[in-house]
């Protein structure tokens, strides 16, 4: 089975949420469903069926995230060699041919991905154009919209 790549970054954000739903969550939820049980008659009683419901949907997350923190390969990027190359974890600058427009993103896995905090998918078009290159080359991507020239400004490991 293939490692899943992870930045440490997101491998600690996935680390706290499961502590929050085993330590925070989950006993929070079996007091709502132990008062709720306390009222009597479980057949029509609301408040235990939501508390059930939000049990399965935690113990599905729980499941869910330790899964993916099993099956994952953590990538420290400040500790990786890739001699200037864009590579999974780097930050790189860029600037769009046409428009002359800068951005920035890092390219992450796929749970940390989050375009308006310039964090992008591995698998995405922008980040599949940049890996490989380096700092001065060009990337063309290949969008819905026609395809976009970039030029690499900088490539960081941090």
């Amino acid at each position: 089975m293939n490692k899943t790549p992870i930045t440490v970054k997101g491998a600690e954000k996935l680390r706290e949420e499961l502590a929050n739903l085993k330590n925070v969550v989950r006993p929070r939820i079996t007091a709502a469903i132990a008062e709720a049980r306390a009222h009597g008659d479980l057949k029509e009683n609301a408040e235990y069926h939501a508390a059930r419901e939000q049990q399965s949907f935690s113990e599905g997350r729980i499941k869910e995230i330790e899964a993916k923190l099993s099956n994952c390969q953590i990538i420290d990027v400040t500790k990786v060699n890739a001699d200037g190359k864009v590579v999974f974890g780097a930050t790189v600058e860029l600037v769009d041919v046409d428009t002359d427009k800068e951005v920035t993103y890092q390219i992450v896995g796929e749970d940390e991905a989050d375009i308006k905090e310039g964090r992008i998918n591995i698998t995405s078009p922008i980040a599949r154009a940049l890996i490989g290159k380096r700092e001065g080359d060009t990337a063309i991507v290949k969008a819905p919209g026609g395809d976009k020239e970039y030029e690499i400004l900088a490539v960081k490991y941090i």
